[in-house]
């Protein structure tokens, strides 16, 4: 007799215990209630959204391909890609010396991250808008007074979009450069070892060996980074760039129809994070090649838990 129903009718008054086919057929109704209960409160909201005359959809609609609309989101995709762009590059420098063993490197590579990382991102593109006020004249020599070449004036060269790509370029490249180093850590050793014994010098080894294989690591972080980078570039509306944000603050700072010119920039910025997504996902599983069938079997192994 089964110890687990045995307490069945004996007549000890005991309650009966329920077997393991029982506990799972309760657990999936209750995953089943769940799982209508929430579908039901995501429909009520949609229909609240779809029927509230406040969100003014129609004017959504109007305003959608407005051309200053879409001007603003063609500089929000040159201002991500631009920094971004310069980040990675810087952010690979940094991370080649934050690894090299040098100590005046690594001291140099550390405290740039430690400083761009520790300060916030508006506070950065209010300094280099303002940089006038410390050097009104760029020029190019040696310290001390020694001769040097003028360039010009400060507020001629630093506009405000180039002070936008200065500030989001090089925050962007203290982040780059811990998610590389971060994916140069992780190539075994064993690999160095065997590109050495191939007679391969340091700048080769990390061309061929370990750049492409630490790419399977960045890639993720960095398709994040693209994506913040993307929604980070509102930011520079404060310095009065007509960026996407900016372009329909213009807007409805005329017709004062704030929520939905706000749905308006939502709208494209959800399109534009969608599509990055999608490259990610394909860079991800480009460069996870080999390491497919381990990774489904820990997704398969998660899923059998938490059902």
């Amino acid at each position: 007799m089964d110890p687990l129903t045995s307490n069945a009718g004996s007549g000890t008054g005991l309650p009966q215990t329920l077997t393991s086919l029982e506990v799972q057929k309760r657990r999936h109704i209750g995953v089943l209630i769940g799982g209508v209960l929430l579908c039901l409160a995501v429909a009520f909201f949609l229909a609240d959204v779809a029927t509230n005359p406040r969100f003014g959809w129609p004017v959504v609609a109007a305003y959608l391909f407005d051309p200053l609309v879409l001007q603003g989101m063609l500089l929000t995709l040159v201002l991500t890609v631009v920094s971004m762009t310069a980040g990675i590059v810087l952010g690979v420098g940094l991370a080649i010396m934050r690894v090299s063993g040098n100590p005046v490197f690594a001291g140099v590579s550390g405290a740039y991250v430690w400083f761009f990382r520790g300060t916030p991102l508006l506070v950065q593109l209010i300094f280099w808008y303002n940089i006038a006020a410390l050097y009104p004249v760029i020029a190019l020599g040696l310290p001390f007074g020694g001769p040097s070449i003028v360039l010009g004036s400060a507020n001629v060269l630093i506009t405000p979009l180039g002070a936008a790509l200065l500030g989001l370029s090089l925050n962007e490249a203290a982040y780059m450069a811990e998610i590389i180093r971060s994916g140069i850590s992780s190539v075994d050793e064993g690999q160095l070892d065997a590109g050495r014994a191939l007679g391969m010098t340091r700048s080769t080894l990390l061309r061929r060996v370990i750049l492409p294989q630490a790419m399977r690591v960045v890639i993720p972080p960095t398709g994040n980074q693209v994506i913040s980078m993307l929604k980070g570039t509102s930011l520079v509306s404060v310095l009065a760039i007509t960026d996407l944000l900016y372009a329909v603050q213009s807007i409805y700072s005329l017709n004062y129809e704030v929520i939905p010119l706000l749905l308006v920039a939502c709208i494209w910025y959800l399109v534009l994070t969608t599509v990055l997504s999608l490259v990610q996902s394909r860079l991800e599983e480009r460069y996870g090649r080999g390491f497919g069938p381990r990774r489904r079997a820990r997704s398969h192994k998660a899923k059998e838990v938490v059902a």
